[in-house]
C-alpha cells in the first residue's frame, strides 16, 4: 500500500510550495517539475531551480507558474508526468536522475524536457550526442558514475584497514548491478570485497545499516541520488551510530554530519535546469542546447564526525579538500 505522504505528487504539492496568482495562470507560461523524492528534504534543491529560472527573468507567480510534482516512489512517475502533458505546461524540469526524465520521454515526444542526471545521457538513449541533443530533450549531466572509483580510492586512503567495502544505492534493483558494475571492479583492483545494498526509504536505510554491521562492513560509499539526498542525514546519523566511516557524493552530507564528500555540489545542476528551462520559455529549442557537463568536484570531510569515529585524516586528503568542516 503506498502511503499518504508519497502521493502528494498527486495533488500538485499545493501545501508545499507557494502558489501565487493561481488566477493568472492561464496568462503565464506553465513549467511542469516533475521530481522522484518528497518536497520537504529537496527544498535547497527546488530553490535552486527557481534561482536558475529568476535570474533568467522568470520569477514564480509574477511571470512564470510551475506545477510541482513529487513521487514518493518511481511507479507514480509515469502518471505524474501524464498529468503535466494533458495540463499542456510549456517545459517540463525533470532532475534528479533517469527515472524522472524517462517518465516524461515516454509521456511526449513535443514538449521540451530539461533533465539533471549523473549518467550518460547519451548511452541513456536520452539525447543523439551532447553538441547537439536533438529532440525535445536536453539538460545536465554530472557524470557521477565516473567519478564513484575516485570516491572509493579516497575512501580507502582514509581507511586503509577497511577491507569489506559496501556500497549503497537507490532503486530499482532491477539494473543495480549494472550501476554499480565499474565500482565492483574497482574494489576488486583495490583488493576489497564489495557489498551491495538498496535502498529507497528510511525503513530500507535503517534496515541496510543492520545488515552492514551483520555482514561486518568496514567502510561505506553512498552514490549519487536524489532520492538518497533527501535522507542525507538519517545517513549521517546511521553511519555515526554504527561506526561506519562513509563517504558520499555531495558537500549537503558533510554538512549534515557525513565523514567527506566529493562530488559536484547538487544544488548547481538544479540551478542550470532553471537557466535551461528559461531559455527555452524564451523561445530556443532543447535540440540547441548542448548538454552541460561539470567543471568542479568538492572534496569536504568534516573533521568533527572523523574525530567521533576516531579517524585520523591523512595530510594527503586534508591538503586536497576544498573544505574542511571543524
Amino acid at each position: 500500500m503506498i502511503r499518504r505522504r508519497e502521493v502528494i505528487a498527486l495533488l500538485g504539492g499545493a501545501a508545499a510550495w507557494p502558489m501565487a496568482a493561481r488566477a493568472q495562470q492561464s496568462a503565464m507560461p506553465v513549467v511542469g517539475f516533475l521530481y522522484l523524492g518528497t518536497p520537504d528534504p529537496n527544498q535547497p534543491l527546488v530553490a535552486a531551480f527557481r534561482k536558475g529560472l529568476t535570474e533568467f527573468g522568470f520569477l514564480e507567480g509574477r511571470n512564470v507558474a510551475i506545477e510541482y510534482r513529487f513521487a514518493g516512489v518511481p511507479d507514480l512517475l509515469p502518471e505524474l508526468a501524464t498529468d503535466l502533458v494533458r495540463r499542456r505546461v510549456a517545459v517540463i524540469a525533470a532532475p534528479g536522475g533517469p527515472p524522472a526524465v524517462l517518465a516524461a520521454k515516454a509521456a511526449t515526444t513535443t514538449i521540451p524536457i530539461v533533465f539533471e542526471v549523473g549518467t550518460d545521457p547519451v548511452q541513456a538513449g536520452l539525447v543523439a550526442s551532447f553538441n547537439r541533443p536533438g529532440g525535445n530533450i536536453t539538460g545536465f549531466t554530472a557524470m557521477n558514475r565516473d567519478i564513484d572509483g575516485n570516491r572509493l580510492g579516497m575512501l580507502c586512503e582514509l581507511v586503509p584497514g577497511a577491507h569489506r567495502v559496501a556500497v549503497l544505492t537507490r532503486p530499482p534493483a532491477a539494473d543495480a548491478e549494472s550501476r554499480t558494475e565499474h565500482l565492483r571492479a574497482a574494489a576488486v583492483s583495490l583488493r576489497r570485497q564489495f557489498e551491495l545494498a538498496i535502498a529507497g526509504s528510511s525503513r530500507e536505510i535503517d534496515a541496510a545499516f543492520v545488515s552492514f554491521v551483520e555482514r561486518r562492513v568496514d567502510a561505506l560509499l553512498v552514490t549519487a541520488s536524489t532520492l538518497l539526498y533527501g535522507f542525507r542525514v538519517q545517513l549521517a546519523i546511521a553511519a555515526a551510530r554504527h561506526a561506519i566511516p562513509a563517504i558520499y557524493p555531495d558537500r549537503a552530507n558533510s554538512e549534515a554530519g557525513g565523514l567527506m564528500s566529493y562530488g559536484t555540489n547538487a544544488a548547481e545542476p538544479f540551478r542550470q535546469v532553471g537557466i535551461y528551462t528559461a531559455r527555452i520559455l524564451k523561445g530556443e529549442k532543447p535540440a540547441d542546447l548542448p548538454v552541460q557537463q561539470p567543471t568542479k568536484f568538492e572534496l569536504v570531510i568534516n573533521l568533527q564526525t572523523a574525530r567521533t569515529l576516531r579517524i585520523e585524516v591523512p595530510p594527503t586528503l586534508l591538503a586536497r579538500a576544498d573544505e574542511v568542516i571543524e
